[in-house]
């Protein structure tokens, strides 16, 4: 079963709740921050990916 692509929307709520999560904690939840870290870092990929073709797109419309 292949992985949907996040949107750039739906990254960028995973990062904001996932740091939201960390920034509350008093104190380090060890037992879940691997599964925090991993849903982040592919949100972030996500992000970039939307972010980095957009940037490409204007430049290439600007380019003349």
């Amino acid at each position: 079963m292949t992985k949907k692509e996040l949107t750039f929307k739906e990254g960028y709520e995973v990062l904001k709740k996932n740091a939201e999560l960390l920034e509350s904690q008093e104190e380090p939840d060890i037992d879940n921050l691997m599964k925090i870290v991993e849903e982040s870092m592919s949100a972030y990929k996500a992000c970039k990916s939307r972010v980095d073709a957009v940037q490409q797109a204007l430049n290439e419309t600007f380019k003349e």
